[in-house]
């Protein structure tokens, strides 16, 4: 889904992930700071959009994914996870309820993926499952905005901000309101310095939820049976994922900033030593300086002295899930 708001003064388009919206609109350090400042809005309109009507929906909901939410209150946001057997993370979404219809929104790309888990396990539930990404776009507004929700508008409302499914007719008429509008690498440089982890970023084809500190936020430990759940409650109670997610403080001197995927080293190593894990996201923050995710090895010393990438630059670990 291409933006309407990428013809934007100054809009320059996002890649990779976040493909179909703008990555900045030219300063992506005022665009942070206004951010910060519950300013403007970001644009996500690149993310699926996925509705659950019916008498069944929550209860239904319930049995698939990872968070309580047969009981979830009107107006309630939470996210959860789709589990495989193994426990391996396959989808996450972030939702709330208005009453009536349960509101949804997924990672770019995967709602066609999270749709047809959905319809293969309706049976003989009173659920209507529907892709509105066509009739809906969500926007995000910082936490602290002022501006008013329009009505009628489901909205979802975080302590990061609140997400607005916004029809899309009306995106253009919102920007010019609303503005300025912030693209998405200002909200990923905070995501980071929020030490948030995203799905495709922070995980890969075997991240399991302890990895990544998904266990409390998304994953509910004391509901009943849903795919996976085996896997949780083995690794909650041993306490020993294979990996853990930390926050690194990178040199600043460096001109190139990690890409995701460059490896992650013991400083006493070198570029050339084994890898113990590799960086997820990294960002320019208008207040710390270059930073990073990474997932390393659970036995790394929480205070290893560390480098990334293979010019071996110096990164200090924060501690996000305890080894």
């Amino acid at each position: 889904m291409k933006s309407p708001l990428l013809t934007l003064p100054g809009a320059v388009p996002a890649e990779g992930p976040d493909e179909g919206v703008a990555a900045h609109y030219g300063d992506l350090f005022r665009e942070q700071r206004a951010l910060a400042d519950g300013a403007g809005f970001v644009d996500l309109s690149h993310r699926g959009v996925v509705t659950v009507e019916g008498a069944d929906r929550l209860s239904w909901l319930h049995l698939l994914l990872t968070q309580h939410v047969s009981e979830l209150p009107p107006g309630h946001a939470t996210e959860a996870l789709v589990l495989s057997a193994n426990g391996h993370v396959e989808h996450e979404v972030q939702l709330v309820d208005d009453g009536s219809t349960t509101w949804m929104h997924t990672e770019p790309g995967k709602r066609g993926d999270f749709i047809a888990y959905l319809e293969s396990m309706r049976f003989f539930y009173r659920v209507e499952i529907q892709d509105r990404t066509e009739e809906y776009a969500v926007l995000r507004l910082p936490a602290g905005s002022i501006v008013d929700t329009p009505e009628g508008t489901p909205v979802r409302e975080t302590a990061q901000g609140r997400d607005l499914f916004l029809p899309r007719a009306s995106l253009r008429e919102f920007a010019a309101e609303h503005g300025p509008a912030i693209g998405v690498l200002a909200l990923e440089a905070l995501r980071v310095a929020d030490h948030r982890p995203r799905l495709g970023m922070e995980t890969d084809h075997r991240t399991i939820p302890h990895e990544v500190g998904w266990i409390g936020s998304a994953v509910h430990l004391d509901k009943g049976c849903y795919r996976g759940q085996e896997t949780v409650a083995r690794v909650h109670n041993l306490g020993k994922p294979p990996r853990r997610l930390v926050f690194l403080h990178l040199d600043g001197s460096e001109v190139r900033l990690p890409v995701h995927g460059d490896g992650v080293r013991r400083a006493e190593d070198g570029p050339e030593g084994r890898a113990l894990g590799f960086v997820t996201t990294s960002a320019r923050h208008h207040e710390l300086g270059p930073i990073a995710l990474a997932l390393i090895k659970r036995n790394t010393a929480a205070d290893a002295e560390l480098i990334v990438g293979a010019e071996g630059t110096a990164a200090a670990q924060e501690t996000v899930v305890a080894p």
